[in-house]
């Protein structure tokens, strides 16, 4: 083959064309020596040098994980998101046997003031202990792959590793879930592997210092708010039920006081009200543990009319 043989393409006869307001001439006659010019904005950037970390730190994992892993938009205005943030471990919150709650601040040392304590979740992996009765919370779901599920019903090392992995994605997917629905739950932040970063809910003691919010079973409510506290979980309860879903664990033990009022926490084991033959028998339990607390605290209610005022949400 020639030449000649072979496919012609146009000859591009000059370089693309840049826009007007490109600025090149500073640089015909070299930089101006006192550094300054006429530079495109798009070409300059801010460099900020940080400090080494220091144990217990870690940069932001903010922008590692993937847009899915984050939190809801719009994002609540504490949410740091620099890329220089820091991760600074300010010890144990609270402690089980699937996970534990730690306290983590992330700030950027350069806008210190911007910077918010979260709670971070973490459950365990080849440490892992599956949940007591895991098998009816998780009836109906299903996992992507077959080699993780026939792992998980082993109980291999691999497999409780994916267990926990199964149980951290849980909760995050019903925090999304809920906070979408304006039930009153901490604002998922993101999700990494098994750790879930979420809002601290706190509240202020009469000196000022900040205490992370007691749960309702450590309350003493006064009448009033003992009425203000059931009518919040009867709402946030019928919306449950609304769209499907059964807490499956609730108790006061699981549903935080922050002042006057209810945020409702533990939410991995979340089940479908009617895709999982146990929905209704763990409505109904979640009805008998409310209504039991609020009668010990003197409030007249039943779990029968609970009940049956929730299935008329529900259908």
């Amino acid at each position: 083959m020639s030449r000649d043989d072979l496919p012609q393409y146009p000859q591009h006869s000059q370089h693309p064309a840049f826009p007007d307001d490109f600025g090149t001439q500073p640089y015909l006659d070299g930089p101006p020596s006192d550094g300054t010019g006429d530079i495109d904005d798009r070409f300059v950037f801010d460099f900020r040098e940080y400090d080494d970390l220091a144990d217990g730190q870690r940069w932001s994992t903010w922008l590692s994980v993937e847009p899915l892993s984050r939190g809801p938009e719009p994002l609540p205005d504490w949410v740091v998101t620099s890329q220089g943030a820091i991760d600074t471990e300010l010890g144990v919150l609270k402690t089980g046997k699937e996970a534990d709650v730690h306290l983590v601040e992330r700030a950027d040392p350069l806008d210190p003031d911007a910077g918010v304590v979260m709670a971070a979740k973490r459950y365990r992996s080849s440490e892992h202990r599956t949940f007591h009765r895991a098998a009816s919370y998780t009836e109906g779901r299903s996992m992507k792959r077959s080699r993780d599920e026939r792992a998980v019903k082993r109980k291999s090392t691999f497999g409780r590793q994916v267990a926990a992995g199964e149980w951290a994605v849980s909760e995050w997917a019903a925090l999304v879930r809920f906070w979408k629905l304006g039930l009153p739950v901490p604002y998922p932040v993101q999700i990494d592997g098994t750790e879930i970063l979420m809002e601290w809910i706190t509240v202020v003691d009469e000196d000022g210092t900040v205490q992370t919010a007691p749960r309702l079973a450590q309350t003493r409510p006064s009448p009033e708010l003992l009425a203000s506290y059931f009518a919040q979980l009867t709402d946030a309860l019928a919306t449950m039920v609304q769209n499907g879903i059964v807490h499956g664990d609730l108790s006061a033990y699981n549903i935080l006081a922050a002042g006057d009022r209810l945020v409702i926490i533990d939410l991995p084991q979340i089940v479908d009200l009617v895709g999982n033959l146990n929905g209704m028998t763990f409505l109904q339990r979640d009805c008998a543990n409310i209504c039991g607390w609020f009668r010990s605290r003197g409030l007249d209610v039943d779990e029968d009319a609970l009940f049956g005022e929730l299935m008329a949400h529900a259908f």
